[in-house]
């Protein structure tokens, strides 16, 4: 793991939306100067407490950006070349990495060698990049049915096992890296075979050994996909999940649990943690109990991992994902030109934000950190959180009435609120207010 991602908590952005591009890349005429309109909020960023930009697509699509149709070129929609670097620069120079979405499981039905497979023919040069299925009787202008992501037509498989495929993707890879990129999200990593990546990826370290590079991976053996494919880590969906499902249903049981699997995680890899990004409803909307967003948070930022705060959320955002067309624009808005122009109802959840990133950077251990029930019930749960030596204990509450334990040695009050009572010194009694939250720690604390 590279150093630098030990510091690391991301902003993530989905251009297309935060510019207010346009759905279609047809409805534009010509390049359209947005990505301007992400430089402006990285002084945002930074006093949010972030240290990278994690963008979602910024490649030449027909429409969301995961349908790519040039992955050497900057989408139209939010400019060229020169916007990119001015971003690039921009970011560096306050001390911001920069991660970029890759697609390279499929591309969009516009790729132009997808194109000239369809003018041409079983005989078109690039016919092996993807996977076909001809009629048995060609015609002229006949078109190969073809493997799809997940059965949606415009999205067109790639074909793995060609070892042009994989020259073509290490080479886009390495071209953005030399340009100032500092790693890559890897879009549908669990659709493409683990065998590709290792390849592909044992190259582009070869060459860029500090890139941080981590797939998106929704369940299952998560610890094997790092293993076999040379990934620094996957997207932890499982404790997105719990962390919600745990608050709605007053069941820290399930939290419980997923806590402990991700301890077990946490001995080979250490995740990409979120509690909202660009595919997922957003937090604000998906709690039952506004009150329990902070919980959500400080869960976030007090477990082992690597954080990013979806753009938004910081501001508490609401939308819902719906599973339809267009059934993503509720939670990829345009964001207004400055700061300032945000509604004030969303600050007192930034400053939130800010006080506990802060928290977090100024305990490091947290990216590496386990965690350990104390007392867990179902509408209550005291954790430790522990890494060589550094410790802090969360006290979370979902009660309408306040909850009163005993936590050896623990009496002083990092964030959140609580009452400590500490009549019998080598174990206070720590009282957290209906529906509050606490991170504490002992009497020797010192920040």
């Amino acid at each position: 793991m590279q150093n630098w991602v030990e510091h690391a908590l991301w902003w993530h952005v989905y251009p297309l939306g935060f510019t207010g591009a346009e759905s279609r890349a047809c409805d534009r005429s010509g390049v359209v100067h947005r990505l301007g309109h992400v430089t402006a909020w990285l002084d945002y960023a930074v006093d949010l407490g972030a240290s990278g930009l994690l963008l979602g697509p910024i490649f030449a699509s027909s429409t969301h950006g995961y349908d790519t149709v040039d992955h050497f070129g900057i989408d139209q929609r939010l400019g060229d070349d020169t916007d990119f670097d001015a971003l690039i620069e921009a970011a560096h120079s306050r001390g911001l990495r920069v991660i970029l979405d890759g697609v390279f499981n499929h591309v969009g039905r516009e790729f132009p060698a997808f194109q000239r497979v369809i003018a041409e023919g079983p005989a078109a040069p690039e016919a092996a990049w993807f996977r076909l299925s001809w009629p048995t009787t060609p015609r002229p202008g006949a078109e190969p049915d073809y493997a799809t992501f997940e059965g949606h037509r415009q999205l067109v498989a790639l074909n793995h096992d060609e070892p042009a495929v994989a020259d073509y993707v290490a080479r886009v890879m390495s071209y953005w890296l030399r340009r100032g990129a500092d790693g890559w999200r890897l879009d549908a990593a669990y659709a493409v075979p683990r065998r590709f990546w290792a390849n592909v990826l044992s190259g582009v370290r070869a060459d860029y050994p500090d890139a941080y590079l981590f797939g998106e991976v929704i369940h299952g053996d998560y610890a094997g996909f790092v293993r076999e494919t040379g990934v620094d880590a996957v997207t932890q969906y499982e404790l997105w999940k719990a962390i919600w499902s745990a608050l709605n249903d007053r069941n820290f049981f399930e939290l419980g649990w997923a806590l402990d699997r991700h301890n077990s995680w946490l001995d080979a890899f250490v995740p990409l943690t979120f509690v909202g990004n660009h595919d997922v409803t957003r937090i604000a909307s998906q709690l039952a109990d506004e009150r329990h967003l902070p919980h959500a948070l400080v869960i976030l930022l007090t477990c082992g991992g690597t954080p990013s705060i979806y753009s938004g959320d910081e501001q508490a955002f609401r939308g819902v994902k719906e599973h339809r067309a267009g059934g993503d624009d509720a939670i990829r808005p345009a964001f207004p030109a400055s700061p300032a122009d945000l509604a004030p109802f969303g600050w007192p959840i930034f400053r939130l934000h800010q006080d506990l990133i802060g928290m977090r950077r100024r305990h490091p251990w947290l990216h590496k950190a386990r965690t350990r029930a104390l007392d867990l019930g179902n509408t209550h749960f005291i954790y430790e959180a522990s890494h060589e030596g550094h410790r802090l204990v969360v006290a979370l509450n979902l009660e309408d009435s306040p909850v009163t334990r005993s936590i050896p040695y623990i009496c002083v009050v990092v964030a959140g609120h609580a009452i400590c009572d500490q009549a019998r010194p080598l174990q206070p009694q720590i009282t957290l207010s209906p529906h509050g939250w606490a991170i504490l720690t002992d009497k020797t604390y010192r920040e």
